[in-house]
């Protein structure tokens, strides 16, 4: 059996700390020894390594705070960071270990893989790229933090920054189409877990690549395993493409 570590949940009374702590309370491996959410000042010795589902604002207080006294490590999942935020991650990570993801799935990572593959060989001058995505109601940022990095895949496997070809939603006169630009539409309604397709489309035919959400819980055991895996990591700024192995930390 592995050796036992000590984990904390920051948001734990969100939708994802729930699911979290459920994974976390299942694990005989697992000591859950902090469960808390933004205003709520944990002991940061007590932890390992902290899964933080909480608010952009709150990760980045809480990656502050650790990076201070050197650890714990983090698992961050907060989506709908801006540039300044994502630079004040990036900063404590310089000191502390961090996996921050838009999505902890396996099914969604591999298909980042097959997206930027596909966006390889698939001429942008024949091929259109349309990110769809829906989700529940309650969810404040869009696009979500996964369709920006299948996004960021097209744009990286036709080697050009998804801001310079990253199109407007579609919505009054527009004009016809630029060729090359890269589109997101956003859905909310009811509980949808999360759905993501990207969609190629030339004037002949369609390829549509997509991933479906059953249960919230593949999200919590994505975040368990890289929250495993981290914990005795150097510092650096790590995702699940460093998880999962497809990429050499």
């Amino acid at each position: 059996m592995s050796a036992i570590f000590h984990a904390g949940i920051s948001g734990a009374r969100g939708r994802m700390g729930r699911a979290v702590s459920a994974v976390l309370d299942a694990r005989d491996d697992v000591v859950v020894a902090a469960r808390f959410d933004r205003g709520e000042t944990p002991d940061l010795s007590l932890c390992d390594v902290i899964i933080d589902f909480s608010t952009p604002e709150a990760s980045v207080e809480l990656a502050q705070a650790c990076a201070e006294r050197g650890g714990p490590a983090l698992v961050i999942g907060s989506t709908g960071l801006t540039p300044e935020q994502e630079t004040d991650i990036h900063r404590a990570s310089e000191r502390i270990a961090i996996v921050r993801s838009g999505n902890f799935s396996l099914g969604v990572n591999i298909l980042i893989g097959l997206v930027e593959h596909a966006a390889q060989r698939l001429d942008p001058r024949d091929w259109d790229i349309e990110v769809l995505e829906a989700h529940h109601r309650k969810k404040a940022d869009a696009p979500s933090g996964t369709a920006l990095m299948l996004g960021e895949a097209a744009a990286n496997g036709r080697g050009v920054d998804l801001a310079d070809v990253r199109t407007a939603p579609w919505d009054g006169i527009t004009g016809a189409r630029q060729a090359g630009r890269i589109g997101f539409a956003s859905l909310r309604g009811g509980g949808i877990i999360g759905e993501h397709t990207v969609l190629f489309a030339s004037e002949d035919e369609t390829l549509t690549l997509s991933h479906s959400a059953i249960d919230r819980s593949l999200f919590a055991r994505g975040a368990v395993a890289a929250a495993a895996w981290v914990r005795s990591r150097k510092p650096g700024l790590y995702d699940m493409q460093d998880v999962l192995g497809f990429r050499q930390a």
